[in-house]
């Protein structure tokens, strides 16, 4: 188990265990994602998946917080984590959806089926919020912040957000010649000033990977599959739809009235349909900023639901 207990982010560390298996899912020609298992595996099954440019074990500040009670199942999205990076051309929303579909069918195959919920934060709830299934191969679902606009707008503030986050993605440093250059960016930057110690350091980890044709680092995710993603974010997000859903849904948002730090945050206190609640004083990188507090989030509603 990870251990955070210092007074200043150099002196944490964050260990990552070996998982309990890990599965190579090949989800087209060119792309494997790979699935891994920690935790109890006799609890409910969560399968957790992470936002743009990130990776799931980037999360272990959060999701070590479920593993005594539950069995975590993880996987990166495409092009990020512990997968292989594939074309540019075949790295979109739409096939992130597909990629999910065989995700799920891969962990019914290796694991055995039984009540699971899923876990997701940001892009990668688009999966689960546009798949056909429509949430019936889950008895349940809690989204972090999922990147989302109202419907029947086509020029915002939401817009406007995702192409300067695209113009800035496609800019990033991409190489960097040791991984405490990389931290130390890091840590001069606004972007997770409020997160756990010990999260630049874990974020270079997890990120970034040994340089095939050069010495030193290069991020895992390339920098033009990020922007490309955030590019066309947009067009997907007005097609969401929380009615379609047939299984019970919390959505747990950043805090509204804050400056955003990805994309504008959608108050959906208003929908019946959803469960929604936000955390007061986190951006878009809650689970970094208040991983207690988001595990305690996700308990509460399996309990309140009779989910766990």
């Amino acid at each position: 188990m990870a251990r955070y207990a210092a007074p200043v982010a150099s002196e944490a560390v964050w260990t990552i265990p070996e998982p309990r298996s890990v599965q190579e899912v090949q989800v087209d020609d060119d792309t494997v994602i790979v699935v891994r298992r920690h935790g109890n595996p006799d609890g409910t099954r969560l399968i957790l998946c992470h936002g743009n440019g990130l990776a799931i074990d980037f999360y272990y500040p959060f999701w070590s917080l479920l593993t005594d009670e539950f069995d975590v199942v993880v996987y990166d999205l495409r092009s990020h984590g512990w997968n292989p990076v594939g074309p540019l051309s075949g790295h979109t929303l739409p096939s992130f959806v597909e990629d999910f579909e065989r995700v799920l069918d891969a962990v019914d195959h290796h694991y055995g089926t039984k009540q699971q919920i899923g876990v997701f934060h940001s892009v990668s709830s688009f999966a689960p919020l546009l798949s056909s299934t429509k949430g019936t191969r889950f008895a349940g679902l809690v989204l972090f912040d999922p990147p989302l606009r109202k419907p029947g707008t086509t020029s915002n503030e939401f817009d406007q957000a995702a192409e300067r986050g695209a113009q800035i993605a496609s800019r990033r440093i991409w190489r960097f010649t040791a991984k405490e250059d990389f931290v130390s960016r890091m840590n001069v930057l606004p972007t997770f000033k409020n997160a756990v110690p010990g999260t630049a350091e874990l974020m270079a980890e997890t990120t970034l990977r040994e340089s095939s044709d050069d010495p030193g680092y290069e991020l895992r995710c390339p920098r033009d599959h990020e922007a490309q993603i955030i590019a066309y974010v947009r067009l997907f997000a007005v097609l969401i739809d929380f009615n379609a859903l047939e299984c019970p849904t919390k959505v747990i948002g950043a805090d509204p009235t804050l400056p955003f730090s990805f994309l504008p945050t959608l108050d959906l206190s208003e929908m019946a349909t959803v469960d929604y609640d936000f955390l007061p004083d986190t951006s878009h990188f809650l689970q970094f900023e208040q991983p207690t507090a988001c595990a305690d989030a996700v308990r509460r509603f399996l309990k309140s639901t009779g989910l766990a």
